[in-house]
């Protein structure tokens, strides 16, 4: 089977973790029990899960003239990632992700620094890269316009293109007419909807997200699972595994990179979907976004039938 060829264009951050029993409520103070610096951002995770998984993986983005930046490159590059697309700004911080981990959950703010500076001339630059690939996969921690540039320059070479749309924001039909396959959480998807998505809810804001351009939409569940809805309008339930969680931070990046990896292999839909699925459960067992994505063996030996 031909190697799949995936680039990956969005953010890279250093994640300072803090674990805490509990989020504070407004204007309290809490002792944590742990502090972590580790590589992060939602584009440089799922590229790192796209390696690990055997992709060639190729990572277009900005960091900082700064320690935290040279950190960034040095890991990707460790995990199998080309980084002959990432660029150095100088003078400029590499982007941050502020990260709470309490009760098996997550809060997440980040500050762009350099991730602001991926530019559309970026991806002008790299144009081959794109032309080459088999799955474009992007993000919207860079700016909008660069995300827009990305997918018009792999359609226009007849790419397949995903946009994972976190975090959430108004998305014009520019965009969407160029997706091939939208990655929404739950979350995301109401934002972007404007419909509810508690319950079963979401099946009918899924159908509204694809009346709104992407070709095929995709909601991510959380422990719940996923749902994808086909060509003909029908959603699909995928069931989440059940497996001892550490880590839920790049649970959603693990997912978007198994997908991007089984779509880029040759994968249909169903089976894209569910190799994800599985690709998110191992992530979730092992602290950290990137530390945490598994490799194609362990995806293709764990003993599900042991969870």
């Amino acid at each position: 089977m031909k190697r799949p060829n995936i680039v990956v264009i969005g953010s890279l951050n250093m994640d300072i973790a803090v674990e805490a029993e509990r989020a504070p409520l407004m204007g309290e103070t809490l002792m944590g029990n742990g502090v972590h610096f580790i590589p992060g951002g939602k584009g440089a995770n799922q590229a790192v899960a796209a390696a690990r998984l055997g992709a060639r993986t190729t990572m277009i983005g900005a960091v900082g003239s700064d320690s935290f930046g040279a950190e960034l490159r040095d890991s990707l590059g460790k995990s199998g990632v080309d980084v002959f697309g990432i660029k150095t700004e100088e003078g400029i911080p590499t982007g941050i992700a502020t990260i709470l981990l309490a009760q098996g959950d997550n809060q997440i703010v980040v500050v762009p620094g350099a991730n602001a500076h991926c530019l559309p001339a970026d991806v002008y630059r790299h144009e081959e890269l794109l032309a080459q690939a088999d799955v474009v996969l992007l993000q919207l921690e860079i700016p909008l316009k660069t995300v827009i540039a990305a997918a018009e320059v792999a359609k226009r070479h007849g790419r397949t293109v995903i946009l994972n749309p976190g975090p959430a924001r108004d998305l014009p039909e520019e965009l969407l007419k160029h997706i091939d396959y939208i990655t929404p959480n739950r979350s995301e998807l109401g934002l972007l909807t404007g419909m509810d998505t508690s319950e079963e809810q979401w099946r009918e804001a899924t159908k509204r997200m694809a009346q709104m351009g992407p070709r095929h939409v995709i909601t991510t569940l959380g422990s719940q699972g996923s749902g994808y809805m086909n060509a003909d309008m029908q959603i699909t339930a995928v069931p989440a595994y059940r497996v001892p969680v550490i880590d839920t931070t790049g649970a959603g990046d693990s997912f978007n990179g198994g997908l991007a990896y089984a779509l880029a292999a040759g994968s249909d839909l169903d089976s894209a979907v569910r190799f994800a699925t599985k690709v998110s459960a191992l992530a979730v067992t092992r602290f950290g976004a990137q530390a945490g994505m598994p490799s194609l063996e362990k995806v293709e030996t764990f003993d599900w039938s042991a969870v």
